[in-house]
């Protein structure tokens, strides 16, 4: 663990360095061991039927902007206005987070979704939608996003407390991830049988469904901190704690990378399904499955983590966007589809040790600010990847924009390793390996001791 800088003062909570969370692997017994908290247990389930609802619309919308517009370009668009306003207004979602109650806000904004919801699905269902109802629609709920995802991250706490969190985290990746894998092959079969407007129909029911979950927790169970008192200078605070932390800002900076540029990857899919594969929706549904499949497999993998640091969330980047450039050329959907799965087990790596290490590593008073920041960069990265990677795949193609949209978080991953290295902050440490000791691993960048 490398130490603090050396201006730094005693005991200043503000400028520790990435940390170990545990010192033993959790027993096989103990994976899912959040969801013998009653209230966990219940909005693990209410958030699993949401996620696949979500799914539904998401490919559905995004296929249905494809069919009307005809332009790979106009996903993109779609993908922007749902993601810019967490690029703009997303460190006020995170003091709003800090100063209410973040089981009152989560009913507010899925109670907003499932009206957006209703509305789309009657407007598709009449045959009156347009390219710009999707649009105005989308950047709705990117606006309802601006509050949902930092008072979401922050109420997993609420809901399990500290000792707890970190595997709370993961099954929530988890759960996010099997619904990402069931709801795009539900979406596919269901637009090619009826139409996509009636899952938008189901997100609406699911929304509400939601709702009453929240409802109907027992809240003398909620582990609920204090309100952050109304002050000035409260988004400062909160970037100044991100900056000064290394743990979170190199993680930050990683986060940019990935998402400006590797995900966007469902734009990446509707191109290769539409282009490239000609496998129409059902294909796009198909391969959005396979990334997902892979991503559960990595969010699993995640709660046998025993630490968490930052070589291990540029590994995820790393192997995220290798697999990528591996998949551009191959001639096969099937090899395609398989590389997808093991780019989505690269992905979760990285999201799910990226979310566990900028948590843990930040104080619960000022953690809604801080995870909003984070978030505006994770989800609003993709405001301008989105038709940033829906204009290449359109002017250049599907395949060179693939190399691009994966090598570039190669090549960061690289660089900052580099550049933590030179500051000694990391270090390469070889090994040498015998046929008796073949669990050793030949290199390891381990932080480096003074």
């Amino acid at each position: 663990m490398a130490p603090p800088p050396p201006s730094a003062p005693a005991g200043d909570p503000t400028l520790t360095a990435p940390i170990p969370v545990t010192s033993q692997r959790p027993a096989w017994r103990d994976t899912f061991i959040s969801l013998r908290i009653p209230n966990f247990r219940l909005f693990a389930i209410s958030h699993l039927i949401a996620v696949v609802a979500v799914w539904m619309q998401r490919i559905a919308q995004d296929w249905m902007v494809l069919e009307l517009s005809g332009s790979v370009a106009a996903v993109g668009v779609t993908v922007a206005l749902q993601f810019a306003p967490m690029l703009v207004l997303g460190p006020w979602g995170g003091v709003v987070a800090d100063r209410y109650s973040k089981r009152t806000l989560l009913i507010i904004s899925q109670s907003v979704a499932a009206l957006m919801a209703a509305a789309m699905a009657v407007l598709a269902l009449s045959g009156l939608i347009e390219v710009w109802h999707v649009y105005l629609i989308a950047f709705v709920l990117g606006l309802v996003t601006v509050v949902d995802a930092p008072a979401r991250q922050v109420f997993v706490n609420d809901l399990v407390g500290p000792i707890h969190l970190r595997n709370a985290i993961s099954l929530n990746s988890s759960i996010f991830q099997l619904g990402a894998m069931v709801g795009p092959a539900i979406s596919g079969l269901l637009i090619v049988a009826v139409g996509g407007g009636w899952a938008f129909a189901i997100n609406a029911i699911a929304c509400c469904y939601t709702v009453l979950t929240l409802a109907r927790l027992r809240t003398d169970q909620l582990n609920a901190t204090a309100p952050a008192p109304r002050a000035k200078g409260q988004l400062r605070a909160g970037a100044r704690y991100l900056l000064d932390k290394p743990a979170i800002f190199w993680t930050t900076v990683c986060a940019a990378f990935v998402a400006v540029f590797a995900l966007s990857t469902p734009v990446l899919l509707a191109a290769f399904a539409d282009s490239v594969f000609e496998s129409g929706a059902g294909g796009y549904g198909l391969l959005n499955t396979a990334l997902a499949s892979g991503s559960l497999v990595g969010a699993l993998a995640s709660t046998r983590r025993t630490t968490l640091r930052l070589r291990g969330v540029l590994g995820g980047m790393t192997a995220f966007g290798g697999f990528m450039v591996i998949a551009a050329y191959v001639p096969s959907q099937l090899v395609f589809t398989m590389l997808m799965f093991c780019a989505g087990i690269g992905c979760l790596w990285f999201v799910t040790g990226a979310n566990q290490l900028v948590q843990t590593s930040t104080n619960l008073a000022i953690r809604g600010r801080v995870m909003s920041l984070y978030m505006m960069v994770l989800i609003g990265g993709q405001a301008l990847g989105g038709p940033m990677i829906g204009w290449l795949a359109e002017n250049i193609g599907a395949q060179p924009t693939m190399v691009i949209a994966g090598g570039v978080p190669v090549l960061a991953a690289g660089g900052i390793a580099v550049v933590l290295a030179r500051r000694g902050q990391l270090t390469v440490r070889f090994r040498w390996t015998s046929a008796h000791d073949e669990r050793r691993r030949l290199v390891a960048i381990v932080p480096k001791v003074s």
